[in-house]
């Protein structure tokens, strides 16, 4: 058995779900705060168990269909937001991430899809990786353009969340504008 999946980089470290990672993972996503960027509703703990159960049975698929890694800071292996490379389609992917309320304008998100874009572009062989945006999210537009994705299209009602349809703005980078950004 090869032993976990991990990446390193300047300021982050991306690792594995763990058991122990239910009550962070509770924290981000039950908070309003967070949820109101993404695609889904606040959840409770239960939900957020399933997650990290998903996510550590996700990990030992081959071949592997999905990287839902932990976002912890170098020496400290403590999580502080996820990030999520889905692999679908041919040599394509879309990326999410999430970042703890407590832990947001550090540059996390950046440094973290920076990592597994580097990753998804050099090891995997990936062609194109997409992230789906909701249109007042600035700041993970602003992460997604640091990192030179192009603005593809508006997604019409793309999601149902907070109670009501929200758009999507589709941005896209593909491997030979990657240039780890």
């Amino acid at each position: 058995m090869s032993p976990p999946f991990r990446l390193e980089g300047p300021g982050i470290v991306l690792r594995e779900f763990g058991p122990d990672d239910v009550d962070v993972t509770a924290a981000i996503v039950g908070d309003h705060h967070v949820t109101h960027w993404l695609a889904f509703d606040e959840q409770d703990r239960e939900s957020a168990a399933s997650t990290v159960a998903a996510a550590m049975d996700s990990a030992l698929v081959r071949p592997r269909t999905e990287y839902l890694l932990v976002i912890a800071e170098p020496g400290d292996e403590t999580m502080i937001g996820f990030v999520r490379l889905a692999l679908g389609g041919v040599k394509a992917a879309k990326l999410g991430y999430a970042i703890h309320a407590d832990h947001w304008g550090r540059g996390h998100a950046t440094a973290a899809a920076r990592l597994v874009l580097g990753h998804a572009f050099t090891e995997l062989g990936l062609h194109r990786v997409t992230a789906a945006i909701g249109p007042v999210n600035v700041r993970s537009v602003g992460v997604v353009e640091r990192l030179g994705f192009r603005l593809e299209g508006r997604l019409r009602d793309h999601v149902f969340t907070n109670g009501a349809w929200r758009d999507s703005l589709l941005f896209s980078v593909l491997a030979h504008e990657w240039s780890g950004a």
